[in-house]
């Protein structure tokens, strides 16, 4: 996943997860309301619920505020949250899938097609791009969980399709109806992940210009910055030179 991961490592070199932790806070909230809302509270027995806890605690939420989204979830009168998925191209024809979480989608769109559109960019039609990918589920462990090939081994055992790791953290993918098996197998021996979602991986990756990287990550950034957008995935490939300006 060469441009979901190189998109997300910029985004940590530069801070960002410190400068926007408002917003981030509320990504991870509203994740654990509609967790709670869709199945069982106890998140022993509800994986997506598990996994969404386990994220707020490693941006250092604290307890009182996921009980209170977690009850917010079971709720009757809780604000209700669609699960939306925009899709388009950004310069160069790369190709841009946006999640999000909201309680208002014409907000949302009006916001997503308006980022699109500041940078060049081209909002499209439902499945208008996601045939480029494929849907997985992925975990994702910091690097001081397990060595590379104990990681690996481990994934394999549990029924991943792959695990790559590097100094940022291991990252496990595997089929989207076995991420709950595969996450609980190897949380058995390493302990909750910092992540465990259903998201997705290029076919192939689209090579960018330097001169257009900029703009490529402008609207990335922008896009990312939405209260109501959950992640965003894109399938271009940028070389080492440009990653090292952009992360300056």
């Amino acid at each position: 996943m060469a441009g979901h991961s190189q998109f997300k490592n910029i985004m940590h070199r530069k801070g960002r997860q410190d400068a926007v932790k408002a917003k981030l806070f509320t990504r991870l909230q509203r994740e654990i309301q509609v967790a709670s809302k869709a199945g069982l509270p106890d998140p022993n027995a509800n994986p997506r619920l598990r996994a969404a806890i386990q994220a707020a605690k490693a941006a250092n939420m604290s307890k009182d505020t996921i009980d209170r989204a977690i009850k917010r979830g079971q709720g009757g009168d809780a604000e209700s949250y669609d699960e939306v998925r925009y899709e388009g191209y950004a310069p160069g024809g790369v190709a841009v899938i946006v999640e999000a979480l909201t309680d208002n989608r014409n907000r949302t769109a009006s916001a997503v097609r308006s980022s699109f559109g500041k940078y060049g960019g081209s909002l499209g039609e439902t499945n208008s791009v996601s045939f480029q990918f494929n849907r997985i589920g992925q975990i994702r462990y910091p690097a001081a969980a397990a060595t590379a090939d104990a990681m690996l081994e481990a994934a394999i055992e549990a029924g991943a399709e792959d695990c790559e790791s590097s100094e940022d953290g291991h990252e496990i993918v595997c089929a989207p109806d076995e991420l709950a098996a595969v996450q609980e197998q190897l949380e058995a021996r390493f302990g909750p992940p910092e992540q465990a979602v259903l998201s997705w991986k290029p076919q192939v990756t689209v090579p960018v210009d330097d001169d257009k990287a900029e703009t490529l990550f402008k609207l990335l950034e922008l896009l990312d910055e939405n209260d109501d957008v959950q992640r965003v995935i894109a399938n271009f490939e940028v070389s080492e030179t440009a990653l090292a300006r952009l992360a300056g």
